[in-house]
């Protein structure tokens, strides 16, 4: 059973697991279990996703309960009337506590760059948390610094925020694409779990039938302990309620 975050008679969202699609994709041909599937059968109504989250990543999605409530939810989205806030563990400790990555990216991150006309992004983000980890995946670093940082994208370019924070030379950990190999198996091999760290932990907008403010949020999974276990400090707010 999926966890229902919020259920109205317009909209359903819910705290998507990692490792899920959304729906059917011929990048994942083999996967027959999908978001859309499994919360349509369990409302016993047809469902319809407004926006999209990785497989990998976790955290909060939102289906439309209509196709015209989907296409003024989509708009709402394309127009940036939608804030999101994400939770990302990174590679290494930023220089700052705080910036704006402000970096256009092509539409299409599936094919090469060249050629493809460049998509205003932004990406605001916070430091929330550092580590350092007794972990080593190159000779000449015995240990792993690690980050928690609080994203906020403020366009919806697809992969953005794997994009924007690997522009940063700061990836996120588990990322087969954007990241390092080595790294992620032996930051997976410490923690104990391979996952790609990115949540999807807030959202707030109006609501299009009647206007009201909406504020959901997505509690981390239990997976998410293994950072406190693992010596990951965090602030009160981060968004970590296991």
């Amino acid at each position: 059973m999926l966890q229902i975050l919020h259920a109205d008679d317009h909209l359903v969202a819910i705290n998507k697991p990692a490792g899920l699609l959304v729906h059917r994709s011929q990048l994942d041909a083999h996967e027959e279990v999908f978001a859309l599937q499994l919360l349509r059968d369990q409302l016993g109504r047809s469902v319809w996703p407004v926006h999209r989250l990785d497989k990998g990543t976790s955290g909060l999605l939102l289906f439309a309960l209509s196709s015209e409530m989907a296409s003024e939810l989509g708009l709402a989205f394309e127009q940036g009337r939608v804030s999101k806030r994400y939770l990302a563990l990174v590679r290494g400790w930023p220089a700052r506590d705080e910036g704006l990555i402000d970096h256009a990216l092509a539409k299409d991150p599936e094919r090469a760059s060249a050629g493809q006309t460049l998509l205003p992004a932004r990406t605001a983000w916070q430091c929330l948390a550092r580590v350092e980890w007794p972990v080593s995946s190159d000779a000449r670093f015995s240990s792993t610094r690690a980050a928690l940082l609080e994203c906020r994208p403020q366009t919806g370019r697809r992969h953005q925020i794997r994009r924007h924070l690997k522009h940063m030379a700061h990836p996120i950990l588990g990322d087969a694409t954007h990241g390092k190999g080595p790294l992620n198996r032996a930051v997976a091999g410490y923690l104990g779990l391979q996952r790609l760290w990115l949540h999807a932990a807030e959202l707030q907008l109006q609501h299009p039938a009647d206007g009201r403010r909406l504020e959901i949020k997505a509690p981390c999974g239990p997976e998410w302990a293994a950072l406190r276990e693992r010596g990951l400090w965090l602030e009160p707010d981060a968004g970590l309620r296991t």
